[in-house]
């Protein structure tokens, strides 16, 4: 245990030392006691000696609590602390959500987001990022651990993608060239956003919401695109809100979304399928981790019970001493 603010005990010792000299200057400075005859015989009287017996012991009782008290109101006061370092572990993979903010997808993107925002909550300890994109792709916010961070920037994003509250600053920078959902252009830039491999080897995943709904003239179509994630070992689980498809009319963008997606060894789901959030998540966490050890932290936790609880008792050992003496 150690003391924060320790230069407060040489202040506060040397204060009660210059409060304790001067009421005793001002005890030898009363006036001369007035003389009794006979006084003896009183102050002989065995009464009378167990009363001022009783009466010095519950004085020393006041004395010693005011003391104690004074000293564990000081010692609180220094704030006494317990220093602990910890080294926090993270795991090795990395998660990037892939939006696609087209036009198509305006009515089920705040939808998208709310989904995402589950994903988080499954998630301990790997990296998560948010890129959007329709013609280009902007990066929302980088990989990181912090998912405070990450539950408020995806609370943002549902009230921007809120058809009553919604807010174009959200779409900056997606607009930058013409077309619109260049679905291949949009999962090249997430693919790109994971950080160049230098050590341990981490698993990566993008998380990919589009409809797949084509218009314009992408530098990487598709298929490409899933082509550079599995070169880089990334696996696209892909999440539909558009898909139309039966088993007698199959949707042939739910089916290209489809096919690059597991040709990553990833997932393609609807979104509204009830296992969607659960079976991306397992399949997310069923690769390979390892746990790394992050920067130490060193934290302090306040440790106020001792000088606190012995406030307490003095002031009870006070309190009880005045009404003794009062008796």
């Amino acid at each position: 245990m150690a003391l924060k603010y320790w230069w407060l005990l040489p202040l506060g010792v040397a204060a009660i030392a210059a409060v304790v000299f001067r009421l005793w200057r001002r005890t030898r400075q009363t006036p001369g006691r007035v003389p009794v005859a006979h006084a003896d015989r009183l102050t002989a009287l065995p009464s009378y000696q167990r009363a001022v017996a009783v009466q010095r012991r519950w004085l020393a009782v006041g004395l010693a609590s005011v003391l104690l008290l004074a000293g564990s109101v000081l010692a609180a006061a220094a704030r006494p602390v317990q220093a602990a370092t910890t080294v926090p572990e993270q795991l090795n993979r990395d998660i990037i959500l892939c939006l696609d903010v087209s036009g198509s997808m305006v009515d089920t993107d705040e939808a998208v987001v709310a989904v995402f925002a589950e994903l988080v909550t499954r998630f301990k300890g790997e990296r998560i990022g948010l890129t959007i994109f329709d013609s280009t792709a902007v990066q929302v916010f980088p990989l990181t651990d912090d998912y405070g961070f990450v539950a408020g920037q995806l609370e943002l994003a549902v009230k921007a993608l809120n058809q009553d509250t919604k807010s174009f600053d959200f779409f900056d920078g997606t607009y930058e060239v013409p077309g619109s959902s260049l679905i291949g252009d949009g999962l090249a830039s997430c693919v790109r956003g994971f950080p160049p491999e230098s050590g341990a080897k981490r698993s990566r995943s993008v998380i990919l919401a589009t409809d797949n709904m084509l218009a314009g003239r992408p530098v990487f179509t598709l298929a490409e695109a899933a082509g550079l994630a599995k070169k880089a070992n990334v696996r696209v689980h892909a999440l539909n809100p558009n898909d139309y498809g039966s088993a007698d009319y199959p949707d042939v963008a739910a089916s290209g979304l489809k096919t690059a997606a597991t040709s990553t060894d990833g997932s393609y789901y609807a979104l509204e399928s009830a296992a969607a959030v659960k079976s991306i998540a397992h399949k997310v966490q069923a690769t390979e981790a390892a746990r790394l050890q992050g920067a130490a932290v060193r934290t302090l936790s306040d440790q106020p019970a001792l000088p606190l609880g012995l406030a307490l008792l003095s002031l009870a050992g006070l309190g009880a001493a005045v009404w003794k003496v009062r008796q």
